[in-house]
């Protein structure tokens, strides 16, 4: 598996050779030998089945579903709150509704915050595909002008995740 760099800002996502990958054109795209895999959660979903058994992705039906909802949420409350307000704030995307994109933030966070009071991870006790999932919007949620400080459960997760074998630090985290 190799990394491949789009330019969003100059509009690669949207060239034939990516919309080939991609016809959304939309990122990520993962190319693992012949197979081409787009969207966060479906990557997620390929990588924890093709190569870690039911380590990180639950095998039987409840435990599964738990964290599909995770992902869900990943790509829903989480994606329209903190990831709306990065993509605002930090990459000058006026057409979202910024007020509803805090909203929506404070909402989620307030219930991750909830939900992390009694737990270490989001579902099981070790990490699934849920916590990387969700990781990226919430670890960012500062570019978006959105303070974690209020959202202290939620923060000691963020650090857990960085503790991970293999993590790597992404720009911004």
């Amino acid at each position: 598996m190799n990394g491949v760099r789009v330019d969003l800002m100059a509009s690669e996502h949207q060239r034939a050779e990516f919309l080939a990958l991609n016809p959304f054109g939309q990122v990520p795209v993962l190319a693992d030998g012949e197979t081409i895999i787009a969207d966060a959660q479906a990557i997620l979903v390929y990588l924890a089945r093709q190569y870690s058994g039911d380590s990180w992705l639950p095998l039987e039906a409840l435990p599964l579903a738990q964290v599909v909802r995770w992902l869900s949420t990943a790509a829903g409350e989480v994606r329209q709150g903190p990831e709306n307000a990065r993509l605002y704030h930090f990459f000058g995307v006026t057409s979202i509704n910024i007020e509803r994109a805090h909203q929506k933030a404070k909402f989620i966070l307030t219930q991750l915050n909830q939900h992390l009071q009694t737990r270490t991870w989001l579902e099981f006790e070790r990490p699934t595909i849920a916590d990387i999932a969700v990781f990226p919007y919430v670890a960012l949620a500062a570019d978006g002008k959105i303070d974690l400080d209020a959202y202290p459960n939620v923060l000691a997760w963020i650090e857990r995740i960085k503790q991970l074998p293999g993590y790597i630090p992404m720009v911004g985290i």
